[in-house]
């Protein structure tokens, strides 16, 4: 009987030992952990914090013009910008001249996906009407022109889908954001139905229409 009594009591002063222990040790790491230190890090792998490479625009002695960066061979074409196609995909002709009109099919659906884009994307900046009174400027930053100038009126349709994707002056580039072109080229159809609304002649109107308006 004493003996069980022994061997109970030393069963509970080892799980005592164990109790304080794992105590002890949560403590400690508690206490070390985050704590400044003035010794050198481990570096279990050195090429890792100092890699033999060159920065960007950095010189090197290794070519004969002293720059590390190399100018790409020539006819070199970035990845997913080769296209046959230069009036779809870059508004302009085999010249390099812009083109004069959408050189796609001007349907109803392609004006719907116009006004849709153009309302998520242009609107904030240039207005729902195209004046160039969108929220954007009311907010201090530059007012863009209103597509209604007349300037801008007689841009070819190549000239807005160019400013559309590689922007123009303090307007930011959107083929990024618009990465579908046929988006852009809806825009510019939308962008036209606008000017229209505001540069709109009697003749523009279809015969059987004019009555309606007497």
């Amino acid at each position: 009987m004493m003996k069980d009594n022994v061997v109970k009591q030393h069963i509970r002063y080892s799980w005592l030992i164990y109790a304080l222990m794992a105590m002890l040790s949560v403590t400690f790491m508690s206490c070390m952990r985050g704590k400044p230190s003035e010794k050198p890090p481990i570096h279990l792998n050195p090429n890792m914090d100092d890699q033999a490479r060159y920065d960007a625009m950095e010189a090197s002695p290794f070519f004969a013009d002293g720059r590390e960066m190399r100018l790409p061979p020539e006819g070199t074409v970035a990845r997913d910008d080769f296209h046959e196609n230069d009036a779809f995909f870059y508004g302009k002709d085999d010249k390099g001249n812009f083109v004069k009109r959408i050189p796609v099919a001007v349907t109803e659906a392609l004006m719907q996906r116009g006004q849709e884009r153009y309302n998520i994307y242009c609107a904030p900046c240039h207005s729902r009407a195209g004046d160039g009174n969108g929220i954007v400027p009311k907010r201090g930053f530059l007012k863009p022109p209103s597509f209604h100038q007349q300037n801008i009126v007689d841009y070819p349709d190549g000239k807005i889908f160019d400013i559309i994707s590689n922007g123009i002056r303090n307007m930011p580039a959107y083929r990024k954001q618009i990465f579908n072109v046929n988006d852009r080229w809806a825009i510019v159809a939308y962008v036209r139905a606008l000017q229209r609304t505001q540069n709109a002649k009697l003749a523009d109107i279809p015969a059987d229409k004019v009555n309606q308006l007497k």
